[in-house]
């Protein structure tokens, strides 16, 4: 069962200042570390060594960075959904942070504040503040700001 809020397309930019979450929990295992891992070609042992990632600065292996920021898409999509969006696309991204980072075996979830909604060819572009939390963590595991394009009918190119 989704828990996200259902938004009209046509009623999208009426909801700017709408705040979203949390989303459901997703857990960070190793095994999603290392299928990321060779998926880039990023090995680093922070990442991938647990042993020798166990003694150092995190005491533990750790996601990538770019591995947490790619789960905006679905847990952006447990947040918020765009009734009439015949398609939806990621354009982009404004700023990016890591404040902390997310170790093997966590558990994130999404938080965003619908920020903008501004109309371009065919479709809304939205731009949602979105902060990924660790659970039990004293700061955020990411701090994006996202730009989604929605179309109520396939672009013309």
């Amino acid at each position: 069962m989704s828990t996200a809020v259902r938004i009209p397309l046509p009623d999208l930019a009426g909801a700017v200042g709408s705040a979203l979450g949390p989303g459901p929990w997703l857990q960070v295992d190793q095994q999603r570390i290392d299928t990321f891992a060779d998926a880039t070609d990023d090995h680093q042992w922070i990442h991938t060594d647990p042993e020798r990632a166990a003694r150092g600065p995190f005491g533990a292996t750790v996601a990538h960075g770019y591995l947490t920021l790619s789960l905006v898409a679905p847990l952006l999509d447990a947040l918020v959904v765009v009734d009439g969006a015949a398609m939806g696309v990621n354009y982009g991204l404004d700023r990016v942070r890591f404040p902390a980072p997310v170790t093997a075996g966590s558990r994130v979830r999404a938080s965003a504040v619908l920020a903008d909604v501004q109309p371009v060819g065919g479709g809304v572009q939205a731009r949602f503040d979105v902060t990924i939390e660790v659970e039990h963590g004293a700061k955020p595991a990411c701090i994006a700001t996202v730009l989604c394009r929605f179309y109520g009918a396939e672009p013309s190119a």
